[in-house]
């Protein structure tokens, strides 16, 4: 597992992002880490992420994670990002790759229910358990076939039956960053972010407030300048 793809698609002189150059690239001892990072890029995603052998293998799940289990979603394997990703929250630059606000959305651990994770891997059927702030329980991400020149890229996240599923909205009912109580708008606001573009991947009324708030203070500011 490299890093290799994910350092050439970013400037690191410009993203606020971990370029990854310092890892030793051994399994860290201990728990497995798991993040969910919600990313207003060109589109809203969640990025989903599971540390294995050095690296976080990482998924791109457009509608973001079902506690229902007869719910599938689509997520789509992109490259390996650095262990120390699993910590980044803020806005990268438009016009870089990704550019956007970044949320870490959910975090925690991650158990493999199979003996041989890479085996699992490349059979394209990995069933897992989540100790997450928000995520639980049993999961699967089942390779299905896709198309064109990613078609062994596409995955399905499926959440199984026990304690855990349920049919609440959770992206809705829990919109907001495990790290720091923020939503997308929030972070674009704090770190100089597009707060409009950022609050169109929050829940409605928290959007319309943080884009308000936003605008008063670039009015008030104008003001000070005159």
């Amino acid at each position: 597992m490299s890093l290799e793809k994910y350092q050439k698609k970013r400037n690191f002189q410009i993203s606020p992002e971990p370029s990854g150059k310092s890892l030793d690239m051994k399994s860290s001892e201990g728990p497995l880490q798991y993040v969910i990072q919600k990313h207003r890029a060109t589109q809203l995603h969640y990025d989903f992420r599971l540390e294995l052998n050095g690296v976080l293998l990482s998924w791109a799940i457009p509608k973001g994670p079902s506690l229902d289990p007869s719910i599938k979603r689509l997520a789509m394997q992109v490259e390996d990002h650095p262990l120390e990703y699993g910590g980044f929250e803020g806005v990268i630059p438009e016009g870089e790759y990704g550019g956007g606000t970044v949320m870490v959305w959910d975090k925690g651990e991650w158990t493999p229910e199979s003996d041989d994770v890479e085996s699992a891997l490349r059979k394209g059927d990995l069933k897992f358990t989540l100790h997450g702030k928000k995520l639980q329980g049993s999961w699967v991400l089942v390779r299905t076939r896709g198309f064109g020149s990613k078609a062994d890229k596409s995955w399905l996240l499926i959440k199984h039956r026990d304690k855990f599923a349920a049919e609440k909205d959770i992206e809705e009912e829990e919109p907001r960053s495990v790290l720091s109580r923020r939503l997308l708008a929030d972070i674009a606001r704090d770190e100089g972010g597009n707060v409009e573009k950022a609050s169109t991947g929050d829940p409605k009324e928290g959007s319309r407030r943080l884009t308000r708030s936003a605008d008063r203070e670039s009015t008030r500011k104008k003001r000070v300048k005159r």
